[in-house]
């Protein structure tokens, strides 16, 4: 583990994700130059996009990667051994507490989605539409991660991260690989509907 400024760890697309995020105060943060004027506009609509999308691509998912994982999805991409960042903010938390841990989850998915891509593309090269979606869901993530650095650097001063991650799936069989993504991408959809129920209303207009 260890601090790792916001601009380093978007850097870190690959990387599976296991684990836990710290983020601390200080007066490091970049130029408020880095926002853009509408960002939290952007970041409400790209919420919402993540949110509108998660379940068709976890069908697109379990659809190419065929027999068991079509007919047995809920025991094979059972979610219980996935262990996402903790999430225990609602809609009466604190504007603050949630950002933060939107960030944590975002960072998460982001590092995971590299991961599941990375899988895909060795696994099921020719599954166009699905490699196009979880690319296109990763450049969704990518620019929320940017989206919530600014808006956490601007109104609160945290600006880095403490990120320890877990176990890649680079070294497991092909059938591991297809479970754990889809394991992950149905544990996404559950946690993206609460994220978009919690954070929406904090990103409302005044």
């Amino acid at each position: 583990t260890g601090v790792v400024p916001f601009v380093a760890l978007l850097l870190l697309q690959r990387r599976p994700v296991a684990g836990r995020a710290l983020l601390v105060s200080g007066s490091g943060c970049p130029s408020h130059g880095l926002c853009r004027s509408n960002v939290q506009e952007q970041t409400r609509r790209q919420v919402a996009l993540l949110n509108a999308t998660a379940q068709e691509l976890f069908s697109l998912y379990l659809k190419c990667q065929g027999e068991p994982f079509s007919s047995e999805s809920d025991k094979l991409c059972n979610p219980a051994g996935i262990v996402f960042p903790a999430f225990r903010v609602n809609r009466t938390s604190e504007r603050k507490e949630v950002m933060v841990a939107m960030y944590k989850l975002f960072a998460f998915l982001n590092a995971s989605l590299g991961n599941i891509t990375r899988d895909q593309e060795e696994l099921n090269p020719m599954a166009k539409e699905l490699l196009e979606r979880l690319h296109n869901t990763t450049k969704t993530t990518r620019g929320l991660i940017s989206n919530l650095t600014c808006l956490l650097c601007k109104n609160y001063n945290i600006f880095q991260v403490d990120v320890r991650y877990g176990d890649s799936s680079k070294s497991k069989s092909a059938f591991k690989k297809k479970q754990q993504g889809c394991q992950v991408l149905r544990k996404y959809v559950q946690v993206i509907g609460q994220a978009a129920r919690v954070l929406l209303p904090h990103l409302s207009p005044s």
